[in-house]
């Protein structure tokens, strides 16, 4: 995990920039039902952003959760070292850093749920923006 954690983060600097006029875009995709992933996740989410690019966030079964209004605890309980929850730090960046945030497309009807139970500003993706985001020449791809 490590590894890969590191091997992220370097990817990652490496592909974002420092000139304005290629500004890069992150598209995280989350499906890990682990905690610490999904904050890891949120972590290198929030630095790129941080550090100048746009972001967006596709969560997928199990990290749907995240989205949820009513969210598992595991979503919403703070872990060390800052006690930083994967929801909290999603949320911030959705009201912050205006992070795109969505659920994949078949996420709320495999709940049998609708757009209600997510919190606000979260919304169900649609299919083609979201594979046209991944696939633009500015994209960078990180997923967990």
């Amino acid at each position: 995990m490590k590894k890969f954690l590191t091997a992220s983060l370097l990817s990652l600097a490496a592909a974002l920039p420092a000139a304005a006029d290629d500004q890069r875009n992150l598209v995280t995709i989350l499906t890990a039902p682990e905690p610490q992933t999904q904050l890891m996740a949120m972590v290198l989410t929030l630095n790129a952003v941080q550090q100048g690019a746009t972001a967006q966030i596709l969560l997928c079964g199990p990290a749907g959760d995240i989205a949820l209004k009513d969210a598992p605890a595991t979503a919403t309980t703070g872990q060390p070292p800052r006690d930083a929850s994967p929801q909290g730090l999603m949320r911030m960046m959705l009201d912050q850093h205006n992070v795109k945030v969505e659920v994949c497309a078949i996420y709320l009807p495999g709940r049998g749920a609708d757009a209600s139970v997510l919190l606000d500003g979260v919304t169900p993706a649609a299919p083609d923006a979201a594979a046209r985001a991944i696939v633009a020449h500015n994209s960078v791809v990180m997923s967990f």
